[in-house]
């Protein structure tokens, strides 16, 4: 059995830390081993933002080096991967056998069991549905044993988007989609206002798309930003440049809101006003920032939260009014993105729903906590929910109600763990297990 270590963590944003006494196993063998004598929730790549996969005072199971691609099947494209196996790098290999990932969060280095924790969504939300949907079965590893989990059990619905609370997930098998080749086909457009936006996100037939929003601007300016639409392709493209790395933590200045406020400005006027075709690297278009490792760096040691919200179609004009607020703070990022989602999800505590989705990140060392407990109240009267997979900063009344089937899944996992020892610190900070 693997030997504990002890690690101080980090979420993604840097905000929220723990220490825990961590063990790596790398064989499936000694990690049913493991669970079986000291069961703990399981961690991947930790890109969460906030305190999802920590476990302060407790322990936890790096999955890391369970990454193997263990089989695949070329005519129905089923793969069989370790639950610790990296997103970017199973496009890498299966890119130019014509295959990709079904849904794809905005990073490589998520892992294929914290994608079905967390039951992702992508650029594609639209026409296909979260992660946990594409799933066709998955050893889960309870604090009892294990079971193998199909999308017509009860369980499925427990521990897709149920936040690591049921077991590790040590392995899944995952159908990928077809894709025409290796590259993307990506149509830019320069969108000038709120409207303009939504009215291109309603009107989109692109397999994947994706807006962004300056979160600066203001007036009539209000919601102007870029709108990508894309396909994939087949042709020849320069391979993705080597990624670079953030040498030391950035200097508060370097994200002042003047800064922020003219890079946007460039940023958006970078896109001709009759829009353009580019080719890129599957790579470029799914994940940016991937190309800067350790991009979090530039928010300084204070690091930084983000708020992603979804409400309904029928509420857009609440997201509207969220955007006006955060304008007028001057607190935005140049990071902040639109999209349209559609219905799909995989369990009863997944994030989407139809409807509209922003995500803004804030400077920490900016002191966005009331603007962030605002827009929280104004996502929670629109019917709307937050991302857990982001959260940093929300108030568990708020959530609670936020996630109507919150109380059944508490009652579901309560029986898989009862002794509650999957249970990590945003489970505790939301109460999200407590009874009704």
């Amino acid at each position: 059995m693997p030997t504990h270590k002890q690690q101080t963590l980090t979420g993604w944003g840097r905000t929220l830390r723990a220490t825990s006494m961590v063990a790596r196993p790398e064989r499936r063998r000694a990690l049913e081993a493991l669970m079986a004598q000291r069961p703990a929730p399981a961690m991947g790549r930790l890109r969460s933002y906030g305190d999802t996969a920590l476990n302060h005072g407790g322990e936890a199971v790096d999955l890391t080096r369970l990454d193997r691609m263990l089989g695949f099947d070329e005519d129905t494209g089923l793969l069989r991967v370790e639950g610790g196996a990296r997103i970017g790098e199973i496009n890498a290999a299966m890119a130019p056998r014509g295959w990709l990932v079904p849904v794809m969060p905005g990073t490589g280095f998520a892992t294929v069991g914290g994608a079905i924790a967390m039951d992702v969504h992508g650029k594609n939300h639209h026409s296909a549905g979260s992660f946990g949907e594409h799933v066709e079965a998955m050893p889960l590893l309870t604090p009892t044993g294990v079971e193998e989990v199909l999308p017509c059990d009860p369980l499925f619905k427990v521990s897709a988007g149920g936040l690591g609370q049921t077991g590790v997930i040590a392995e899944a098998s995952v159908r990928l989609t077809r894709a025409k080749g290796d590259v993307m086909m990506v149509t830019e457009r320069r969108v000038a206002d709120w409207d303009e936006h939504l009215a291109l996100l309603d009107a989109s037939e692109a397999t994947y798309t994706v807006g962004w929003i300056d979160a600066t601007a203001e007036g009539a300016s209000l919601g102007r930003g870029i709108l990508e639409e894309a396909e994939t392709a087949a042709g020849l493209v320069p391979p993705a440049k080597r990624g670079k790395r953030v040498p030391f933590d950035a200097p508060a200045f370097a994200l002042a809101p003047s800064v922020v406020k003219a890079f946007n400005a460039a940023y958006w006027r970078r896109v001709p006003v009759s829009g353009r075709t580019v080719v890129k690297p599957i790579e470029d278009f799914f994940f940016p920032l991937d190309k800067i490792y350790d991009w979090n760096r530039l928010y300084g040691k204070s690091g930084f939260h983000q708020v992603q919200c979804v409400v309904p179609l029928a509420a857009a004009d609440t997201l509207k009014r969220i955007l006006e607020a955060i304008a007028r703070t001057g607190m935005a990022s140049p990071l902040a993105v639109l999209k349209r989602m559609g219905p799909g999800r995989a369990g009863m505590m997944s994030f989407p729903m139809e409807g509209y989705t922003l995500a803004v990140d804030f400077h920490a060392a900016h002191g966005p906590e009331k603007l962030a407990q605002r827009i929280e109240q104004m996502v929670l009267e629109a019917g709307g929910r937050l991302y857990l997979a982001k959260d940093s900063l929300a108030s568990a009344d708020s959530v609670r109600a936020m996630y109507p089937e919150r109380a059944a899944w508490a009652d579901a996992v309560a029986e898989v763990d009862p002794e509650s020892k999957l249970m990590t610190d945003l489970v505790r900070r939301l109460k999200l297990r407590e009874a009704a």
